[in-house]
């Protein structure tokens, strides 16, 4: 390295010249991943042209040569292509070991992340894969000494370059456009990978869209909701809101190792066929509560109208948020009380910067204990499944299936460690979940208050599937571990009356997000112009315990 320095001082090349250099880089390097997908995806075809083929990577490195020649001035070109080959080592680090796709939706859960989630990716794996494919490339081209004609030749030589590129694209596209319109068509994930473009395009997206457009008038969906309740008993809700647990790994939906041995002796209902509404929390939790549908949501509009919670809240229930996901509530809970779990370290349950789940329990149980509405409705915000550090997630003594994944750099475990370790996660939030069942079933058992709990997840995750981890991929390609979530009821004597057999049989049921408003409303007896019955999966076990009472009045009167 000594003697490679200097050479690299005393190499003189021409701006057009380091813009090749670093294009080609950029091209054969960083954007391996979109090459290996592009080389997959073609060579699959039945058919395919092998000059197509070898066409791509001179396609890629064209359009990066006419990119990065639009910025090359004499006092910027160093610094930009520096930032380029920075930015690019990143995300060829995502991308090759987590199988992350920069587009929009991930940009804005990047752009929302919390400083002990952004510190969570940080291991040794990632920084010396930084300074290897980011940091030593910076070095050579700071270095490099360039030559610079006057400004009529630099310009001269700048649109040769950029005309000689354009040809080369422009031949390609001639030639082989319709195999490219093919592809591109049918694998629309492809562009999501070519590094760094898809993230600039992304992020000059989501900056047009949240700081250039004027902020939507609040609007009022319902003005004079109601609670409309069967009985005089008060009524308590508690509304668990995971992170990051996928449906498929719950033994209650048939997962072969017992990651809900507490749950299971407590009749709950798992509902075993629920989507999410997004592969990351920006997305999924404002979609979760907000009235429009995974189909037209769009969150400028979400956050500027009411959600499931406000109009609860307005139709005179008592709604308290308390949060342990360092991820905040996504605006969700902007008009409600809310309660944030302290991190210090002086707690127990807590390392400064996580708590474990159970840390909801003590406020809840206060909240329990001091009720002053005859409608309650509590949501707890777990940190859940949330990883890539599984392993914080869960006490040393809820430590079930080992041996377990415990680091950060979770794509150099084996997959029975991730696979142990992330179960060890759904294990821990089934014990918190049963504990949260026994403090409404007490509740209910002293006080004759009709209690009920929803357990929902945001999204799931992918553990190594295809080589894919985490989540975050765009919802149109994403896989079904990320899409697929659980969501588990349980009610109490006084609540479920005789709904337990029609919800058990309900529970093969198709569902998604998209219900979960109307079953809020519904538990919590809101009459609301926003309820649609037909929505609402519980709503039908309620009708047909309705008709049975009736049935059974009449049988009464008749035999009188």
């Amino acid at each position: 390295m000594n003697r490679v320095i200097p050479f690299i001082k005393n190499l003189k090349l021409t701006t057009n010249q380091l813009v090749i250099y670093t294009c080609l880089y950029i091209t054969f390097i960083v954007n391996i991943p979109f090459l290996t997908k592009t080389v997959t995806v073609i060579t699959a075809l039945d058919q395919y042209n092998l000059l197509f083929l070898i066409s791509v990577p001179f396609f890629l490195l064209s359009l990066s040569i006419i990119v990065q020649s639009f910025f090359a001035f004499r006092w910027i070109t160093k610094p930009l292509l520096i930032l380029i080959v920075l930015l690019s080592s990143i995300l060829f680090y995502a991308t090759l070991n987590y199988g992350i796709v920069f587009d929009y939706g991930m940009i804005q859960n990047t752009a929302e992340i919390d400083t002990a989630e952004a510190f969570s990716y940080f291991n040794l794996s990632a920084i010396f894969f930084f300074l290897f494919f980011g940091v030593v490339p910076s070095i050579l081209i700071a270095k490099v000494q360039l030559t610079y004609n006057s400004f009529i030749g630099e310009l001269f030589t700048r649109l040769k370059l950029l005309s000689g590129s354009i040809g080369v694209l422009l031949l390609i596209a001639i030639v082989f456009y319709s195999s490219y319109a093919s592809v591109g068509r049918n694998n629309r994930d492809l562009v999501g990978y070519l590094t760094p473009y898809a993230l600039i395009d992304s992020t000059a997206k989501y900056i047009r869209k949240n700081y250039l457009y004027p902020p939507l008038k609040f609007s009022l969906l319902d003005t004079k909701p109601e609670i409309v309740k069967p009985t005089q008993n008060k009524h308590v809700t508690v509304m668990v809101l995971g992170e990051t647990a996928r449906a498929q790994n719950f033994s209650l939906n048939g997962y072969d190792k017992p990651t809900n041995q507490y749950t299971d002796k407590l009749n709950v209902v798992s509902f075993a066929n629920v989507s999410s509404c997004g592969t990351a929390t920006a997305v999924s939790v404002p979609c979760l509560f907000s009235r429009l549908n995974k189909e037209n949501y769009d969150k400028r509009i979400a956050i500027s109208q009411q959600n499931a919670i406000d109009i609860i809240h307005l139709a005179g229930a008592d709604v308290l948020w308390i949060s342990n996901n360092n991820g905040s509530c996504k605006d969700v809970c902007n008009r409600v009380k809310t309660l944030k779990i302290a991190t210090e370290k002086a707690s127990p349950l807590c390392d400064g910067e996580y708590c474990f789940d159970e840390a909801l329990l003590p406020p809840l149980r206060q909240k329990l204990t001091s009720l002053t509405h005859e409608n309650t409705l509590i949501v707890l915000h777990m940190i859940g499944s949330h990883g890539p550090t599984y392993y914080k997630r869960y006490p040393e003594k809820k430590r079930i299936f080992t041996p377990d994944c415990q680091r950060s750099d979770i794509q150099n475990c084996t997959l029975d460690e991730l696979v142990n370790t992330y179960d060890n996660t759904i294990a821990y939030t089934d014990y918190v979940l049963s504990k949260v069942i026994g403090e409404l079933s007490s509740l209910s058992e002293l006080n004759d208050v009709e209690t009920s709990m929803l357990y929902i997840s945001d999204h799931g995750e992918s553990l190594g599937e295809s080589g894919v981890f985490l989540h975050g991929l765009p919802y149109a390609f994403a896989p079904r571990e990320q899409t697929h979530v659980p969501f588990i009821y349980w009610a109490d004597s006084l609540h479920l009356k005789g709904k337990a057999d029609c919800l058990k049989e309900a529970r093969n049921v198709d569902l998604s997000h998209d219900n979960i408003f109307d079953i809020l409303l519904n538990e919590m007896s809101v009459k609301s112009g926003t309820y649609k019955e037909q929505n609402n999966p519980l709503n039908q076990c309620k009708l047909s315990s309705l008709i049975a009472q009736s049935a059974y009045q009449s049988t009464s009167i008749g035999a009188k």
